[in-house]
């Protein structure tokens, strides 16, 4: 915990760029009837009745000190498609960064191990050396900036039916660039000092 705290309040270095990262899944869903349309004092309204059509992964990228973020909406989220995700956040994100560091929680695919899987070994671990993780403790991804900005996104956007992934992508990408124009950022104040006093029984006791 007081790694991920620290962590948060070093300056900003693009050779070190801040990357909080997470995923989410959203349910598919289809409408059976059309809804009927907006009236005055009437907002759009939709039947009861709606036909389920899978669902669809969501991998957010939160850069905390630039007030930047990027939603990847895809099929699935194995380990290679984690990997891939890394990749492009070194490749093509931060091109130039000696390293990023990440902050991310413990989920199984969330390990470097995954790019070795997805990529041969040099390629795994070229892309290892450019990364260093930094992760949330068990029961402890509140910690992750990245869930904050996945609760604006469900709240702002994802709160709706959506039926299509081609929808849900055009939807995302509207709100990512709405976000981003004006570098909406998180207001945080959560410290390693408050965490010692607010969390004191996590800690150890010493008696004299």
């Amino acid at each position: 915990m007081e790694e991920v705290l620290e962590t948060y309040t070093l300056p900003e270095d693009p050779q070190e760029p801040l990357v909080c990262f997470d995923e989410s899944t959203k349910q598919l869903v289809k409408e059976t009837r059309t809804p009927l349309p907006m009236e005055e004092g009437q907002p759009l309204r939709y039947d009861y009745e709606y036909e389920r059509n899978g669902t669809a992964n969501l991998f957010l990228f939160f850069e905390p000190l630039s007030g930047w973020r990027h939603v990847e909406v895809t099929e699935r989220r194995t380990k290679a498609d984690f990997a891939h995700q890394m990749k492009w956040l070194v490749d093509e994100r931060h091109p130039r960064a000696k390293r990023v560091r990440v902050v991310l929680d413990n989920l199984n695919t969330h390990s470097f191990g995954s790019l070795y899987e997805a990529f041969p070994p040099e390629e795994a671990r070229r892309i290892r050396e450019r990364l260093l993780f930094v992760y949330t403790p068990k029961h402890g991804s509140w910690l992750n900036m990245a869930e904050i900005e996945f609760s604006v996104l469900s709240s702002q956007c994802l709160d709706r039916r959506m039926g299509e992934v081609s929808f849900l992508k055009q939807e995302v990408e509207a709100w990512e660039l709405e976000r981003n124009t004006r570098k909406s950022g998180i207001d945080w104040r959560f410290t390693t000092q408050d965490a010692r006093i607010k969390l004191k029984h996590l800690y150890p006791s010493f008696n004299d």
